[in-house]
């Protein structure tokens, strides 16, 4: 197998659907695409104690492994300029959410693109620190994945810019604005009006890819933000046709007041034979308050065929916060199937 067939391999078992998208609409250098995915799986395992010590139960439970559909738009204003536009929902298939239909909206965003100058995003959309950083870590269906991910400082209110790759790099610029408007004083959070950024820079060449990226953490960014500034350095290395390598380091500086300073070490690799595909990820968390602690994950897929493939994943994520309130954790599994279309 070609390492180009390899990379295609890969994407379509363990990343994104979009590689079966369906051109609806296709003329005068306009274009509409459909895709989606659907997924089913069986889940079970995980902490058998939450945070604050209640025991919950982790048994065997029928699940919708992140299904979604989307769209993706574009229209050529100059044979060098392209307009963009790009809608994604995502959906939970079983009978949690059947009254609702769509119960997220994971892309909505417009852009302009040029080969010359660049991209330019405005909306809601993935981080580009995932995107160009820790993109490598990220080949799981569910768990697995302790470097941070697709909504870090990110997923609407958000202005994005990247270069052309030039001679193998690069470059990638964020901001994602927070915003209290409309807020009653009960509401608001005292914080008003605040921005975070992040950036960063990829290189790739051959069989070798690294990225390096930094982001200003904000509280009001989610459960990792402590207002200092995460720092990440990733990368992966095509040792054959069929293995690669993957190794990064995240860190974080711990906050007077917020705490969750943290350094975090992550080995793993993919494998990939034929309509099989293997991976494996080991993590090292050390926490500048609270315990270290040692995590990893592993899965199995096989591709029936490009629209259709099966996997099974295993997470052990060594949670201090249930050792430390006297509970028990169970490995989380998972298996199921996808349908891409």
């Amino acid at each position: 197998m070609h390492k180009k067939q390899l990379a295609v391999a890969v994407a379509s078992l363990l990343s994104i659907s979009s590689v079966q998208a369906a051109a609806l609409y296709d003329q005068d250098g306009t274009k509409l695409d459909i895709y989606g995915r659907i997924a089913m799986g069986i889940a079970g395992g995980g902490p058998e104690f939450d945070s604050a010590g209640n025991k919950v139960d982790d048994g065997p439970e029928f699940v919708d492994v992140y299904s979604r559909l989307g769209f993706r738009m574009s229209h050529a204003v100059t044979s060098d300029l392209t307009a963009l536009g790009h809608l994604e929902w995502r959906f939970t298939g079983d009978e949690r959410n059947t009254a609702q239909g769509f119960n997220e909206i994971r892309q909505s965003y417009i852009g302009l693109s040029s080969k010359q100058y660049g991209t330019l995003l405005a909306g809601n959309f993935n981080s580009m620190y995932a995107q160009f950083v820790s993109l490598p870590f990220d080949v799981y269906q569910d768990r697995g994945l302790l470097f941070k991910s697709s909504g870090l400082q990110s997923w609407g209110d958000s202005i994005a810019y990247y270069t052309p790759e030039l001679n193998g790099f690069t470059s990638f610029l964020q901001v994602k604005h927070y915003s209290e408007r409309g807020l009653t004083p009960a509401e608001q959070s005292g914080d008003g009006s605040d921005v975070a950024a992040q950036g960063g820079i990829r290189y790739q060449q051959g069989p070798f890819k690294i990225g390096f990226g930094a982001v200003e953490n904000a509280v009001r960014g989610g459960g990792s933000g402590n207002d200092e500034v995460l720092y990440g350095l990733i990368g992966t290395y095509a040792l054959s046709d069929q293995l690669s390598l993957r190794l990064g380091i995240e860190t974080q500086d711990n906050s007077d007041t917020y705490g969750k300073g943290f350094e975090t070490v992550g080995l793993g690799g993919t494998y990939s034979t034929g309509p099989w595909a293997f991976t494996a990820d080991y993590y090292n968390v050390d926490r500048d308050e609270g315990e270290e602690s040692n995590a990893w994950a592993a899965g199995g897929y096989y591709k029936f065929s490009s629209a259709f493939d099966v996997f099974i994943e295993l997470a052990d994520s060594d949670s201090p916060s249930v050792r430390s309130s006297g509970g028990m954790q169970d490995m989380f599994w998972i298996t199921g199937a996808r349908y891409h279309f």
